[in-house]
């Protein structure tokens, strides 16, 4: 394996680091053998452990390489994103509007026979979500999913209400697509690493030791989290990932906003705090505020029963937005 090559990539640098120092113990030990041939037994198991942790790394990589091969036959649409959710205005009816959104993605992307994963998940007190990262692979996913992005309301009477009054809030999506080439380099000493404890599933082993991580890009302020994987290294690449898909996206939206006054299309700029949709209980009605068109049955679309609305928005179908 060429480590210098794999060094320039933000995915691989951190395990051909690693390849390197066990290297250089490989060698060590290989020296102190030559010294002391006395040694030869408890050498003999030194060098057995190094061989079987490179190894281990040399398969991480060569998985990491082979999403390549399939993300070039892929083209413009990855089979894997992270969709992520945030609770807007509204206290906790926003936080369980965000909830609700989550779910109603998690029932679609079982519809369609995607994997989900839960990335991180921070809730409020009424068990809805004041944030959420989730992992979705799949056929199609980001080609079906990457409208999704922007500002959700619902108007609705909540259950705490007393007097019946009709309570708009708003939780936020957004779909980062997760391209296995980028476009730039992150540089190391922009970020800064933190470890924690998991507080999830995964037995005793994540919750004794420090698996979980947080990583901040200090010239942003981005600031992404992994906590559902079993080990510290996948976790740190699983960030790692969702940070360059993050700052990609960025990058993106700042091109967009140059150009929106010539290419603001039907379906919008892709800003994240562009206002997208309306779910409206007290009319049993979903509007997309885009293509200024409605569907009824809701209970059936909050357990994603999005397909229809999904097509249309991707056909650009045009209707008469009737939500006042």
């Amino acid at each position: 394996m060429d480590l210098s090559e794999l060094k320039k990539d933000h995915r691989t640098a951190f395990l051909a680091d690693m390849l390197e120092t066990l290297a250089r113990k490989e060698n060590e030990v290989r020296e102190m053998l030559a010294g002391d041939a006395t040694l030869h037994e408890l050498a003999s198991a030194e060098l057995k452990s190094l061989q079987e942790e490179k190894e281990n790394l040399e398969k991480q990589i060569e998985e990491i390489l082979k999403k390549d091969q399939e993300q070039d036959r892929e083209g413009d649409f990855p089979n894997e994103i992270v969709l992520e959710v945030r609770a807007g205005a509204g206290g906790d009816e926003a936080s369980l509007f965000a909830w609700e959104l989550a779910h109603m993605y998690e029932k679609f992307a079982e519809s369609e026979g995607w994997q989900w994963f839960v990335n991180y998940e921070s809730k409020s007190d009424l068990s809805g979500y004041k944030e959420a990262s989730f992992e979705i692979k799949g056929r199609d996913v980001y080609k079906k999913m990457r409208y999704e992005t922007g500002v959700h309301r619902v108007q609705r009477i909540p259950a705490t209400e007393k007097n019946g009054r009709v309570h708009t809030s708003t939780a936020s999506v957004a779909v980062l697509p997760i391209k296995k080439k980028i476009n730039f380099q992150i540089n190391p000493a922009d970020i800064e690493m933190e470890y924690s404890r998991s507080g999830g599933k995964g037995g005793q082993n994540v919750n004794k030791v420090e698996t979980a991580v947080r990583l901040i890009h200090k010239p942003t302020g981005i600031d992404v989290r992994s906590t559902n994987q079993r080990s510290q290294l996948a976790n740190r690449e699983q960030a790692m990932t969702i940070l360059a898909a993050k700052l990609e996206a960025l990058e993106e939206e700042k091109e967009a906003k140059k150009y929106a006054g010539e290419r603001k299309s039907q379906i919008g700029t892709g800003d994240r705090s562009e206002k997208i949709r309306t779910y409206n209980f007290a009319q049993d009605r979903v509007t997309d505020h885009r293509i200024k068109k409605s569907w009824h049955n809701l209970p059936k679309i909050m357990e994603g029963g999005i397909e229809e609305i999904i097509k249309d928005i991707e056909s650009g179908a045009v209707g008469s937005e009737d939500e006042e």
